[in-house]
Protein backbone atom coordinates (compact mmCIF):
# COMPACT_ATOMS: atom_id res chain seq x y z
CA UNK A 1 0.00 0.00 0.00
CA UNK A 2 1.20 2.95 -0.83
CA UNK A 3 1.78 5.58 2.45
CA UNK A 4 0.47 8.67 1.11
CA UNK A 5 0.81 11.26 -1.56
CA UNK A 6 4.85 12.56 -1.35
CA UNK A 7 4.94 16.21 -1.71
CA UNK A 8 7.69 16.30 -4.19
CA UNK A 9 5.45 15.11 -7.45
CA UNK A 10 3.60 18.72 -6.25
CA UNK A 11 6.42 20.53 -6.45
CA UNK A 12 4.96 22.51 -9.26
CA UNK A 13 2.19 23.34 -7.06
CA UNK A 14 4.03 24.31 -4.01
CA UNK A 15 6.57 26.78 -4.60
CA UNK A 16 8.64 28.53 -1.75
CA UNK A 17 7.56 32.29 -1.48
CA UNK A 18 10.55 34.51 -1.14
CA UNK A 19 11.05 36.41 1.56
CA UNK A 20 13.15 39.97 1.92
CA UNK A 21 13.05 39.74 5.77
CA UNK A 22 16.53 40.25 7.24
CA UNK A 23 17.64 37.46 9.71
CA UNK A 24 18.00 38.84 12.88
CA UNK A 25 20.32 36.89 16.12
CA UNK A 26 19.05 37.68 19.36
CA UNK A 27 21.38 38.10 21.87
CA UNK A 28 21.08 38.75 26.34
CA UNK A 29 20.81 42.11 25.62
CA UNK A 30 18.21 42.97 23.40
CA UNK A 31 15.94 40.14 23.83
CA UNK A 32 16.06 39.78 28.12
CA UNK A 33 12.97 41.53 28.55
CA UNK A 34 11.05 39.01 25.81
CA UNK A 35 12.50 36.24 27.75
CA UNK A 36 11.36 36.98 30.88
CA UNK A 37 8.20 38.07 29.88
CA UNK A 38 7.31 35.64 27.50
CA UNK A 39 4.37 33.40 29.39
CA UNK A 40 4.95 29.42 29.99
CA UNK A 41 8.00 27.64 31.55
CA UNK A 42 11.37 28.28 29.99
CA UNK A 43 13.64 26.25 31.66
CA UNK A 44 13.07 22.78 34.00
CA UNK A 45 12.04 23.30 36.99
CA UNK A 46 14.39 20.37 38.75
CA UNK A 47 17.52 20.38 37.44
CA UNK A 48 20.10 18.18 38.96
CA UNK A 49 19.61 19.76 41.71
CA UNK A 50 22.08 17.94 44.16
CA UNK A 51 23.26 15.49 41.83
CA UNK A 52 26.36 13.39 43.10
CA UNK A 53 29.28 14.34 40.78
CA UNK A 54 30.42 11.62 38.02
CA UNK A 55 26.59 10.07 38.14
CA UNK A 56 25.21 9.51 35.18
CA UNK A 57 21.70 10.47 34.02
CA UNK A 58 19.38 7.92 33.27
CA UNK A 59 18.95 7.28 29.39
CA UNK A 60 16.82 4.23 29.29
CA UNK A 61 13.88 3.39 27.26
CA UNK A 62 10.67 4.50 28.06
CA UNK A 63 7.98 2.25 26.86
CA UNK A 64 4.21 4.01 25.71
CA UNK A 65 0.99 2.99 24.26
CA UNK A 66 0.64 4.56 21.11
CA UNK A 67 -2.84 2.84 20.00
CA UNK A 68 -4.42 5.69 19.62
CA UNK A 69 -2.95 7.77 16.84
CA UNK A 70 -2.42 4.24 15.33
CA UNK A 71 -6.26 3.49 14.93
CA UNK A 72 -5.93 7.22 13.83
CA UNK A 73 -3.36 6.51 10.92
CA UNK A 74 -5.51 3.19 10.05
CA UNK A 75 -8.49 5.18 9.39
CA UNK A 76 -7.39 7.27 6.92
CA UNK A 77 -5.59 4.58 4.93
CA UNK A 78 -2.01 4.88 5.89
CA UNK A 79 0.21 1.76 6.28
CA UNK A 80 2.41 3.00 9.24
CA UNK A 81 2.12 2.93 12.55
CA UNK A 82 4.27 5.11 15.64
CA UNK A 83 7.03 3.16 16.60
CA UNK A 84 9.32 6.01 18.34
CA UNK A 85 9.96 9.07 19.69
CA UNK A 86 13.59 10.31 20.69
CA UNK A 87 14.15 13.80 22.33
CA UNK A 88 16.52 16.02 23.34
CA UNK A 89 16.47 18.38 26.36
CA UNK A 90 18.23 21.10 27.96
CA UNK A 91 20.80 20.33 30.54
CA UNK A 92 19.94 19.08 33.81
CA UNK A 93 17.84 16.66 31.80
CA UNK A 94 18.97 13.37 29.87
CA UNK A 95 16.78 12.99 26.35
CA UNK A 96 15.26 9.63 26.21
CA UNK A 97 13.37 7.46 23.91
CA UNK A 98 10.02 6.38 23.81
CA UNK A 99 9.04 3.08 22.25
CA UNK A 100 6.05 1.74 21.19
CA UNK A 101 4.22 -0.97 23.96
CA UNK A 102 1.63 -2.29 21.85
CA UNK A 103 3.55 -3.89 18.81
CA UNK A 104 4.92 -6.73 20.10
CA UNK A 105 8.18 -6.77 18.45
CA UNK A 106 10.71 -4.77 20.66
CA UNK A 107 13.41 -4.61 17.75
CA UNK A 108 12.72 -0.70 17.16
CA UNK A 109 15.56 0.08 15.37
CA UNK A 110 14.04 1.76 12.09
CA UNK A 111 15.59 2.38 8.20
CA UNK A 112 14.35 2.82 5.45
CA UNK A 113 14.26 0.85 2.46
CA UNK A 114 16.39 1.75 -0.59
CA UNK A 115 13.43 2.11 -3.91
CA UNK A 116 10.82 0.84 -1.33
CA UNK A 117 7.70 1.31 -3.32
CA UNK A 118 5.60 1.78 -0.43
CA UNK A 119 8.02 4.64 -0.09
CA UNK A 120 7.49 6.24 -3.05
CA UNK A 121 10.11 3.83 -4.68
CA UNK A 122 13.40 6.43 -4.70
CA UNK A 123 17.02 6.10 -3.32
CA UNK A 124 16.89 9.27 -2.35
CA UNK A 125 15.91 10.60 0.65
CA UNK A 126 13.46 13.47 0.57
CA UNK A 127 13.18 16.62 3.59
CA UNK A 128 11.08 19.11 3.81
CA UNK A 129 10.46 21.98 6.09
CA UNK A 130 6.81 23.66 7.39
CA UNK A 131 7.15 27.67 6.42
CA UNK A 132 4.05 27.83 8.48
CA UNK A 133 5.85 27.47 12.31
CA UNK A 134 9.06 28.43 11.03
CA UNK A 135 9.56 31.47 13.68
CA UNK A 136 11.42 30.36 16.91
CA UNK A 137 10.98 32.54 19.65
CA UNK A 138 11.74 35.26 20.44
CA UNK A 139 12.15 36.72 17.07
CA UNK A 140 14.11 34.31 14.63
CA UNK A 141 12.58 34.66 11.01
CA UNK A 142 11.56 32.16 8.90
CA UNK A 143 13.85 33.47 6.60
CA UNK A 144 17.17 32.51 9.41
CA UNK A 145 15.45 29.38 10.60
CA UNK A 146 14.96 27.27 7.39
CA UNK A 147 18.42 28.07 5.78
CA UNK A 148 19.61 26.71 8.83
CA UNK A 149 18.22 23.48 8.56
CA UNK A 150 19.13 23.35 4.93
CA UNK A 151 22.29 23.45 5.97
CA UNK A 152 21.99 21.05 8.50
CA UNK A 153 20.94 18.71 6.24
CA UNK A 154 23.60 19.44 3.63
CA UNK A 155 26.41 19.21 6.81
CA UNK A 156 24.92 14.99 6.71
CA UNK A 157 24.30 14.85 3.41
CA UNK A 158 27.87 16.17 2.58
CA UNK A 159 29.00 12.40 4.85
CA UNK A 160 32.06 11.39 2.16
CA UNK A 161 31.50 7.50 2.97
CA UNK A 162 27.54 7.74 1.66
CA UNK A 163 25.19 9.09 -1.22
CA UNK A 164 22.27 8.76 -0.12
CA UNK A 165 21.15 11.65 -1.97
CA UNK A 166 19.24 13.91 0.76
CA UNK A 167 16.76 16.39 -1.70
CA UNK A 168 14.73 18.65 -0.09
CA UNK A 169 10.93 18.97 -1.11
CA UNK A 170 9.01 22.48 -1.23
CA UNK A 171 6.32 22.62 1.13
CA UNK A 172 4.90 26.32 0.30
CA UNK A 173 2.10 27.03 2.98
CA UNK A 174 1.73 23.41 4.28
CA UNK A 175 1.42 22.86 7.66
CA UNK A 176 2.90 19.95 7.96
CA UNK A 177 2.84 17.14 10.91
CA UNK A 178 0.52 14.04 11.63
CA UNK A 179 1.24 13.89 14.93
CA UNK A 180 0.26 17.53 15.76
CA UNK A 181 -2.42 16.98 13.85
CA UNK A 182 -3.93 14.31 15.42
CA UNK A 183 -3.14 16.53 18.50
CA UNK A 184 -4.95 19.18 17.92
CA UNK A 185 -1.95 21.64 16.74
CA UNK A 186 -2.47 21.75 13.19
CA UNK A 187 -0.95 19.84 10.62
CA UNK A 188 -2.07 17.37 8.14
CA UNK A 189 -1.67 14.40 6.37
CA UNK A 190 0.81 15.14 3.40
CA UNK A 191 4.11 13.64 4.52
CA UNK A 192 7.36 12.86 3.02
CA UNK A 193 10.63 11.23 4.39
CA UNK A 194 11.35 13.22 6.41
CA UNK A 195 9.88 16.94 8.23
CA UNK A 196 10.69 19.81 10.23
CA UNK A 197 7.53 20.15 11.62
CA UNK A 198 7.85 23.58 12.58
CA UNK A 199 8.02 25.16 16.48
CA UNK A 200 5.36 24.73 18.42
CA UNK A 201 4.04 26.09 21.70
CA UNK A 202 4.94 24.32 25.24
CA UNK A 203 1.76 23.06 25.21
CA UNK A 204 2.30 20.32 22.58
CA UNK A 205 4.91 18.98 24.45
CA UNK A 206 2.95 17.92 27.16
CA UNK A 207 0.29 16.00 25.68
CA UNK A 208 0.25 12.40 26.65
CA UNK A 209 1.64 9.52 25.59
CA UNK A 210 3.74 11.36 23.63
CA UNK A 211 5.82 12.98 26.17
CA UNK A 212 6.60 12.56 29.98
CA UNK A 213 5.01 14.55 32.18
CA UNK A 214 5.74 18.68 32.51
CA UNK A 215 7.99 17.54 29.15
CA UNK A 216 7.26 20.90 28.22
CA UNK A 217 10.08 22.07 30.90
CA UNK A 218 12.73 20.65 29.62
CA UNK A 219 12.09 19.39 25.80
CA UNK A 220 13.90 20.65 23.56
CA UNK A 221 13.39 19.20 20.16
CA UNK A 222 11.43 15.12 19.28
CA UNK A 223 11.74 13.26 16.45
CA UNK A 224 8.84 10.75 15.83
CA UNK A 225 9.34 7.88 13.53
CA UNK A 226 6.82 5.99 11.93
CA UNK A 227 6.93 2.40 10.88
CA UNK A 228 5.69 0.68 7.69
CA UNK A 229 2.87 -2.46 8.63
CA UNK A 230 1.54 -5.48 6.79
CA UNK A 231 -2.07 -5.94 6.87
CA UNK A 232 -2.33 -7.44 10.62
CA UNK A 233 -0.58 -4.27 11.52
CA UNK A 234 2.44 -5.16 12.40
CA UNK A 235 5.85 -3.93 11.51
CA UNK A 236 7.87 -5.11 8.49
CA UNK A 237 11.35 -5.81 7.40
CA UNK A 238 10.85 -6.61 3.92
CA UNK A 239 14.77 -6.61 2.77
CA UNK A 240 16.23 -7.92 5.87
CA UNK A 241 18.41 -6.25 7.22
CA UNK A 242 17.17 -6.52 10.82
CA UNK A 243 15.97 -3.63 10.68
CA UNK A 244 12.02 -2.52 10.99
CA UNK A 245 10.98 -0.34 7.80
CA UNK A 246 10.52 3.67 8.20
CA UNK A 247 7.75 4.76 6.81
CA UNK A 248 8.88 8.65 7.41
CA UNK A 249 9.74 10.95 10.43
CA UNK A 250 9.18 13.95 11.66
CA UNK A 251 10.75 16.73 13.71
CA UNK A 252 9.46 19.35 16.32
CA UNK A 253 10.94 22.27 18.05
CA UNK A 254 9.99 23.90 21.07
CA UNK A 255 9.40 27.31 21.14
CA UNK A 256 9.12 27.41 25.08
CA UNK A 257 12.79 28.63 24.89
CA UNK A 258 14.55 31.03 23.74
CA UNK A 259 16.46 30.47 20.17
CA UNK A 260 19.24 31.93 18.28
CA UNK A 261 21.24 31.67 14.80
CA UNK A 262 25.04 31.10 15.33
CA UNK A 263 25.12 31.63 19.30
CA UNK A 264 26.50 30.10 22.15
CA UNK A 265 25.20 32.44 24.36
CA UNK A 266 23.76 30.18 27.11
CA UNK A 267 20.62 30.61 27.80
CA UNK A 268 19.56 30.14 23.80
CA UNK A 269 20.18 27.13 22.24
CA UNK A 270 21.27 27.50 19.06
CA UNK A 271 18.62 26.70 15.88
CA UNK A 272 21.39 24.51 14.02
CA UNK A 273 22.91 22.56 16.41
CA UNK A 274 19.52 21.13 17.67
CA UNK A 275 17.91 20.99 14.04
CA UNK A 276 21.37 19.32 13.32
CA UNK A 277 20.88 16.64 16.44
CA UNK A 278 17.15 15.43 15.18
CA UNK A 279 18.18 15.27 11.62
CA UNK A 280 20.69 12.57 13.01
CA UNK A 281 17.24 10.81 13.87
CA UNK A 282 15.41 11.48 10.82
CA UNK A 283 18.72 9.71 9.37
CA UNK A 284 18.08 6.74 11.59
CA UNK A 285 20.72 7.63 14.42
CA UNK A 286 20.17 6.67 17.94
CA UNK A 287 21.69 9.13 20.99
CA UNK A 288 24.91 8.41 21.81
CA UNK A 289 27.10 8.31 24.78
CA UNK A 290 26.86 9.00 28.90
CA UNK A 291 26.22 11.94 30.89
CA UNK A 292 27.23 13.44 33.92
CA UNK A 293 27.10 15.96 36.41
CA UNK A 294 30.21 17.58 37.65
CA UNK A 295 28.94 18.14 41.13
CA UNK A 296 28.23 21.42 40.76
CA UNK A 297 24.86 21.08 42.60
CA UNK A 298 22.22 23.39 41.13
CA UNK A 299 24.81 24.31 38.58
CA UNK A 300 24.68 27.85 39.08
CA UNK A 301 21.77 30.09 37.42
CA UNK A 302 19.49 29.87 40.46
CA UNK A 303 16.42 32.10 39.01
CA UNK A 304 16.01 29.53 36.06
CA UNK A 305 17.33 26.43 37.61
CA UNK A 306 18.70 24.87 34.99
CA UNK A 307 22.66 23.77 34.40
CA UNK A 308 24.76 25.84 32.42
CA UNK A 309 25.99 22.87 29.76
CA UNK A 310 29.47 23.83 30.93
CA UNK A 311 28.44 21.61 34.11
CA UNK A 312 27.93 18.66 32.11
CA UNK A 313 30.65 16.32 31.31
CA UNK A 314 29.79 13.69 28.52
CA UNK A 315 31.72 10.38 27.52
CA UNK A 316 32.00 11.21 24.50
CA UNK A 317 30.53 14.90 23.64
CA UNK A 318 28.98 14.44 20.32
CA UNK A 319 26.17 15.69 18.30
CA UNK A 320 24.06 12.65 19.05
CA UNK A 321 24.16 13.07 22.92
CA UNK A 322 20.33 13.40 24.44
CA UNK A 323 21.58 16.39 25.98
CA UNK A 324 22.38 20.09 24.40
CA UNK A 325 25.92 21.17 25.12
CA UNK A 326 26.06 24.29 23.28
CA UNK A 327 27.13 24.74 19.63
CA UNK A 328 28.12 21.91 17.60
CA UNK A 329 27.25 22.05 13.72
CA UNK A 330 29.70 19.25 12.74
CA UNK A 331 29.74 15.64 12.89
CA UNK A 332 32.38 14.28 15.87
CA UNK A 333 33.87 10.82 15.05
CA UNK A 334 31.26 9.00 16.65
CA UNK A 335 28.90 10.88 14.65
CA UNK A 336 30.37 10.12 11.68
CA UNK A 337 30.98 6.65 12.52
CA UNK A 338 27.23 5.87 13.19
CA UNK A 339 26.57 7.58 9.96
CA UNK A 340 28.61 5.82 7.81
CA UNK A 341 27.71 2.26 9.81
CA UNK A 342 23.57 3.08 8.74
CA UNK A 343 24.54 4.54 5.17
CA UNK A 344 27.90 3.89 4.01
CA UNK A 345 26.55 0.78 1.57
CA UNK A 346 23.58 2.69 1.05
CA UNK A 347 21.35 1.91 -1.45
CA UNK A 348 23.02 -2.11 -1.39
CA UNK A 349 21.87 -3.02 2.11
Amino acid sequence: MRLTTRLAPLAAVFAIAACEETPTTPTTEDTAEEVAGFEGALFAKKAAEGMPKGEAFDQSPIEADFSAIDARLAEHGLAARLGMIEYITVAGYAGRTVLASDRGNKRLLFHFVPGDPRRFGSNAIFYAVDETEAEAFPSVPATATEPAMDRAMATWNGMTCSTIPIAKVPSDGVDLGVVQLFAGFGGSLLVTDYMHAGWLPPAFFNTEPFFPPDGADFIVGATFTFGLVDGAGDFTDVNNDGRLDAAFRETYYNNGFPWGIDTNVFPFVDVESIVYHEAGHGLSQGHFGDIFTDGSGRCDLVDTGICDPTHLHFAPRAVMNATYSGLQQAPTGTDTAGHCSIWGSWPNN
